[in-house]
Formats: structure tokens, C-alpha cells, sequence
């Protein structure tokens, strides 16, 4: 049977480090996931083939074991750790055909059936000699939740439908765009009672709101009228907190920023604690003038300009 390259499979060089390996996972596997390819059988196909790759490149202890044996796997002295008896009673010609018939009863695990390929199965072993079988940890789910900027910033609960299976999650305050959070136990079911695997939340986060966000801090504009910034004066600011009146000084000057301290988002998980919220004044020129006005615009201009 074909040896097959699971580092291709995700993508990731043999160098790839664990966090690297996870997260080529969870971009493949939401790009082909069943429930983004309806009735895409190529799309399944490599939906299957990318859990099988991170079933043993996910693993340290499996990775270690794909890595010494390589496409050589099929020798007895390379499985010796893996709980083959090199001492059993048979020529090495003999051994070779019986790894070659994939007749591994030492190995554990029942994967007759089953959506791994020939040489995940030969690999691993099936329990064809009545031992016990392996337990092994169901597969991972991902799933993708779309809020809003308004309702990232308050901690509260959400329904989904996973997998055909409804489940109530709290949603932190301050969670971000692009952001993955992991629900432990709410992925697929293990086999020969092993654990369930995992459910992994993206979020995609909607700015329909006046601010900008980058990370905990808020921008924006706000509008100041020409008297109020030449008198001074007090206006009121829109926040995700309410209206907040700030002072302005007199003559103060279009595009001056000023910094409202705790004003900004939410910091994830952190109870109480919020960025800032920045605010740049933008002036905002008064139009349809009475005649009674521009008289006394006119009479001001030439009053600067006699100075």
C-alpha cells in the first residue's frame, strides 16, 4: 500500500512545531468541513484525510512514531517500542510478509471499517486477536459564530447547533475578530469509549457600529461645531457605555485628539478592566447662514485681519 506524507496532507513542513500543526488543522478543516461542502464528495474525502493526518501528527507520541518509521514502517525492528516482540519465532522474510498483510495483533485498535486509509490501519494494528481494544479520542468540530461589535462587548449566552446537537455557550465580553475558543467534550464521540474530541469556535465579528477597534482601544470622530470650538464649551460623546460629557477648551483646534480613559472594549476575560476610548474632534462648519450671520462673520474678518 502507498505511504502516505501526512506533513503534505496539512501543509506543514516536518519542522512544524505543535501550535503550527494545530493551527493548519483548524484552517483545513473549516475549509472542507461537510457542513461548508454540502454534497461535495472530494471536499469529504479531504475532510477525512486531514483528521487522519492531525490523528497522528496531533499526537506526540504517534507523531514520533510516523517520523522513525517513515515509509520503512513495515520492518519489526522499527516497531519493537510500538509493543511488536521481535523474539516471536519466524524468519525476517516471514515477518516482512506478515506487516505486508497489515496482521498486526499485538498493535491494538479496531479500525476494520472505518474512514482511515490501508496505511493508517496497517500503522496502528486492528485488534484481530480478541485483546482490548484501543481507545481513541473523538474527532474535533469546528464551527464558525457571527456577532456583532455591539454584542461582543457584554458577556452573555448564545444557542447553537452543532453537528445536529444544541448547545448553550457563554460568550466573554471581548472577544475578537478571528478569535478561536475551545468547548472541551462537545466534538464527535470517541471510540472503544475513548474521550470526545473538542469543539473549536471561530468568531466573526461585524463592525456596524461609528468606532474602530483595535484590540481593547476605540477610535473615532465627532463632530465639533465652529462656536464650541472657538468659545469652549461641553458636548456629549456616544459610548458602548452610554453618553459621556467632556470639556472643551476654548479655541481648541480640528483634529485634536483627546483620550477617554476606560471608555474602549472590554479586556477578554478580565473582569472590570477596559481599553480606552480615543476620539478625534472634527469641525463641522455651519451652513445656511442668516444674512444677520455673515454680517457678523464679515465684521470678524475684518477685525483679524486689521490686527
Amino acid at each position: 500500500m502507498d505511504y502516505i506524507d501526512y506533513y503534505k496532507t496539512l501543509e506543514v513542513p516536518k519542522t512544524a512545531t505543535e501550535a503550527e500543526i494545530k493551527k493548519a488543522y483548524r484552517k483545513l478543516a473549516r475549509k472542507y468541513h461537510p457542513d461548508l461542502n454540502p454534497n461535495d464528495k472530494e471536499a469529504e474525502k479531504k475532510f477525512k484525510e486531514i483528521n487522519e493526518a492531525n490523528e497522528v501528527l496531533g499526537n506526540a507520541e504517534n507523531r514520533k512514531k510516523y517520523d522513525k518509521y517513515g515509509k520503512d514502517w513495515q520492518h519489526a525492528d522499527e516497531f519493537e517500542k510500538a509493543g511488536y516482540n521481535p523474539n516471536q519465532q519466524r524468519t525476517r522474510q516471514q515477518s516482512s510478509a506478515d506487516f505486508s498483510g497489515g496482521d498486526f495483533s499485538g498493535f491494538g485498535g479496531d479500525f476494520s471499517g472505518s474512514d482511515f486509509s490501508d496505511f493508517f490501519n496497517s500503522m496502528y494494528g486492528s485488534a484481530r486477536s480478541g485483546r482490548t481494544q484501543s481507545k481513541y479520542r473523538g474527532q474535533d468540530f469546528n464551527a464558525e459564530l457571527q456577532l456583532d461589535l455591539a454584542s461582543a462587548y457584554t458577556t452573555h449566552k448564545q444557542n447553537l447547533t452543532v453537528n445536529g446537537k444544541n448547545i448553550r455557550i457563554t460568550i466573554p465580553a471581548g472577544v475578537e475578530n478571528g478569535q478561536i475558543i475551545k468547548i472541551a467534550g462537545h466534538g464527535g464521540p470517541g471510540a472503544n469509549g475513548g474521550p470526545n474530541g473538542d469543539l473549536y469556535i471561530t468568531f466573526s465579528i461585524e463592525n456596524n457600529s461609528d468606532f474602530k477597534r483595535e484590540g481593547n482601544n476605540l477610535y473615532a470622530d465627532v463632530d465639533l461645531d465652529l462656536y464650541t470650538a472657538i468659545l469652549g464649551g461641553e458636548i456629549f460623546v456616544t459610548t458602548f457605555d452610554g453618553k459621556v460629557k467632556i470639556k472643551v477648551p476654548e479655541e481648541t483646534q480640528p483634529g485634536t485628539k483627546v483620550k477617554l480613559k476606560g471608555k474602549g472594549f472590554p479586556v477578554y476575560k478580565k473582569e472590570n478592566q477596559f481599553g480606552d476610548l480615543y476620539i478625534t474632534y472634527k469641525l463641522k462648519v455651519p451652513t445656511k447662514l442668516t444674512k444677520k450671520e455673515k454680517e457678523l462673520f464679515e465684521e470678524l474678518s475684518k477685525m483679524r485681519n486689521h490686527e
